[in-house]
Formats: structure tokens, sequence, C-alpha cells
């Protein structure tokens, strides 16, 4: 069978199946991802076997970076882990079929909405292989249909998680294709994908700044994406400055690799003399490359100078980009002209600029003295999550199941017609 025609008979199965997999009752969702999280813990030595093989392949590549190995690499905890996340999944109220904002009209009419899945979700990722379960797991329990494409670099492990996710539906008679996954690795399989405008819903793309370009440009399916995760921390002058250092080392070392973790820093110039030496030994111990602005610079011998590209830059690895800048007005604005408003920070303990900071950032996710690396459907109670949409229709910031559900009027009469 082609190419070609292997990805359209997934999109027809899959559009067949949706139907199907949108009325199916929660207690079997809830009953089935369950014994895809015992499957998973159970089987991890397999997972483990698969992923080794993964990474030997991306060995023989010179351009491995740190932050790819961490994205790729999958241990016994981090395992436990995506199980664990499903079973948060299972404990989320199933939003399919909620009924709200009902209304009496004058004539008697009662109008109002009811929660329904989007129906056959197409997801493109690449080297995290985490996704194809948090993807899998929640198309599931929102009641939408999922073909997975990941990424060539994990795809030994990519296919033993969809095995065991495929294995647990079939087994408790889910739909036929009601899950799915492209086994090839070619890259015509993405640009087939994006043509089935009859049988996929929604397009959401999770990578790079190129992938998420290049399916934006190739589809005419609507699209849900994150932009780059340029994300920022502005310490005040009245900020408590030992929290600011913890709160500085997490974004940018806890792990770098990912796209909430801190990218440039920018401090106030009346604690810049003190917060950036104390800081700075902090980083450079965990093997952090600082760049600086002329002002920085002064202050920290040593590192590299910033230029330009560096305030736009995502670098998913252990560099950094430091700013000292006069005041908050200066810092809202580098955030909203630099940032790709996804997760930005504050550190302070003045109220009057924690609310400007809140009002005038225009990202997906504002915190205030807390770490970016938060911005998460885990740790924001989702469960897990599909992606972190830097979009503002129709969902922004991390996507739980709710996300991935639409509406539709229902309309209940007692035999009224229009005059």
């Amino acid at each position: 069978m082609s190419l070609k025609k292997l990805i359209l008979e997934k999109g027809k199965l899959a559009k067949e199946s949706a139907r199907k997999l949108a009325i199916v009752s929660t207690d079997l969702k809830n009953i089935t991802l369950l014994k895809i999280a015992d499957a998973i813990e159970k089987e991890t030595n397999r997972i483990l076997e698969a992923n080794k093989k993964d990474f030997r392949n991306v060995q023989e590549s010179n351009s491995i970076s740190t932050a790819f190995i961490d994205r790729l690499t999958l241990t016994p905890n981090r395992i436990k882990q995506m199980a664990e996340g499903v079973r948060e999944i299972v404990k989320l109220q199933d939003p399919v079929g909620e009924i709200f904002d009902m209304q009496k009209r004058p004539n008697g009419l009662m109008v109002g909405k009811m929660r329904v899945p989007l129906g056959v979700i197409g997801i493109i990722y690449e080297s995290r292989p985490n996704v194809t379960v948090d993807a899998g797991c929640l198309c599931l329990k929102s009641g939408n249909v999922v073909i997975l494409r990941g990424g060539s670099e994990s795809i030994n492990t990519n296919l033993a998680l969809y095995n065991i996710m495929i294995r647990e539906c079939e087994s408790n008679g889910l739909p036929q294709g009601c899950m799915q996954f492209i086994e090839t690795i070619e890259r015509e399989a993405v640009s087939e994908m994006l043509k089935l405008t009859k049988y996929i819903d929604v397009i959401i793309p999770r990578g790079g700044k190129d992938l998420i370009e290049y399916v934006i440009k190739n589809t005419m399916i609507p699209v849900i994406s994150h932009g780059s995760g340029n994300c920022h921390i502005y310490v005040d002058e009245q900020a408590d400055l030992k929290m600011a250092e913890e709160i500085v080392y997490n974004a940018k070392v806890q792990r770098p690799g990912v796209c909430n973790a801190m990218e440039t820093l920018l401090v106030h110039k009346e604690i810049a003399n003190t917060f950036l030496p104390a800081i700075a030994k902090k980083l450079k111990e965990a093997n952090v490359e600082l760049r600086g602005c002329p002002i920085t610079l002064r202050i920290l011998s040593g590192i590299k100078k910033a230029v330009e590209d560096d305030w736009w830059t995502e670098y998913l690895d252990l560099i950094l980009a430091i700013k000292v800048v006069d005041n908050i007005e200066e810092a809202v604005n580098h955030i909203n002209h630099y940032g790709s408003s996804h997760s930005d920070a504050i550190v302070t303990e003045n109220y009057t600029k924690v609310f400007k900071f809140l009002c005038e950032v225009d990202s997906a996710a504002v915190y205030v003295n807390a770490s970016t690396r938060f911005t998460d459907g885990f740790e924001f109670g989702l469960g897990a999550e599909i992606g972190i949409s830097t979009q503002k229709l129709h969902a922004r910031g991390p996507m739980g199941i709710k996300e991935l559900t639409t509406t539709k009027f229902i309309i209940l009469g007692k035999g009224q017609i229009r005059i």
C-alpha cells in the first residue's frame, strides 16, 4: 500500500470511529485508562529497552545537545510519572455531554449548550515520547479519536507506548481506530496527513519552530499551536533576593530543554550589583553559559556579550541571556517585544507592581514569585496536557481535556414555531 493511501485509510477509519467514541461511557473510558496506566508500569523494562534503542540510533549524530538527550531519555521514574499522569486524567470530570448556560426564551424555548468532542485530532510531535501517552489518553478521555505522528528519533519508544495503549483500547471494546499511530518515519507522512481536510478536525503540532511553521503553512486544517518558549523572569528592586535566586536557578537549570524554562533574566538596576554576582555563581556551578547586556558585562567578568538575536532565542539548553533594566516598564516592554507569549514571571514584594505585571504582560501564563517551570497540565491540575497554546483562539496555555472539546447549541421546545 502506498504511503498516500495508508494515511488516507487511517483518516477514514478515524472519522468513522469518532462518532462511536463520542458516545462511549465515562466508566468504560476510565477503566481503559486505568488499565493503560497499569500496563505502562508493568512493562517498564520493555519501554526502556525501546528507548535505549532510540538513544543508540541518535548517538550517531554529532549535533546532539544535552537538552535533546533529556527530552528523549526515559527512566523508571519518568515512566512511573507517565502512568501517574494517566491516573490523574481518570480522576478528572468527563466534560463530554455537560449541559450549561440553559436559559428560557420568551417563547418558552430552552436554549443552552452541550460540550462535545472536537472529533479527530492529529498530533505531530518531536522527540518527547511522553507526548504519545499524554496525547493519546487525553484524547480518549475527551472522546476524541487521535492520529499520532511522532518524530523519527523516538520511533521505537513511541511504538512501544502506543502498542500498550491500543492493546488495552481493543481489549476493552473501544471502537476500532479510536487511537492510531503513523509507524513510518518518512517525512512525506506529515505532508499527507496535513491534506486530510475531510477527516481530521484539528492539527496540534508539538515541537520546534520549524515544525510548527511548516504545519501552519501547509494545511487547510485548523491548527492549535504553541510558539517557542522564550520565557522571562524579571527580578524587581523590591524582590526577596534569596527567593529570586531559587526561582531563577530552578527556572533555568531544573530542566533546560523544555518550553517553560527561562531563557532571559531581567534585573532591576538598583539590585544588579548585589544580585547578579550571587546568581551568576550558582548558575556557573551548573555549567550555564551567560550572555549579558553592556551593564551586565561590567558587573560580571568572563561572560559573553549578548547580541540582538539572544533576546529572541529559545535556547532549550544551559544558556541564559541577562539584561539590566531601569524599571518595570522597561521589563514589561522587553517581554512583550521579544517574548513568545508563553510564560513570564516577576519576583517582587510590591503589590502595585504585581498587579501591573499581571495586567500588562501578554502571555499565556504570568507568574508572581514562582518559577515558570510550573506551566504544565499536570502542575495546573489538568491531569496532563495535549500541548501549551500561545494562541488566543480556541485555547490558551496548557490544554487539558476541556480544551479538547467544543460546544453545540441544544434547544428544547414544546411545539414552538417561528412566526
